[in-house]
């Protein structure tokens, strides 16, 4: 068991991190829908990129989200 303030400390920081992570796909997103309009997907590099990314992401949020749930919990 950690000690509170310390916790609280580790909570606000995940929290924070998931905020601009979530952000970060956002972002991710907007790119990759101009992306699709510049034609064949097939080929599109920046397209492929943006849904590498965005799912490097997605898996970064859950993770974080786990550390946060794991710390609420007082673990």
């Amino acid at each position: 068991m950690i000690d509170e303030k310390l916790r609280q400390e580790k909570l606000k920081m995940w929290r924070e991190n998931l905020k601009q992570l979530e952000k970060q796909l956002q972002e991710i997103l907007i790119k990759k829908g101009q992306a699709a309009q510049e034609g064949d997907l097939s080929e599109n590099a920046a397209y492929t990129m943006a849904i590498e990314d965005s799912e490097t992401a997605r898996v970064r949020i859950e993770e974080i989200k786990k550390i946060i749930r794991e710390l609420e919990a007082g673990k």
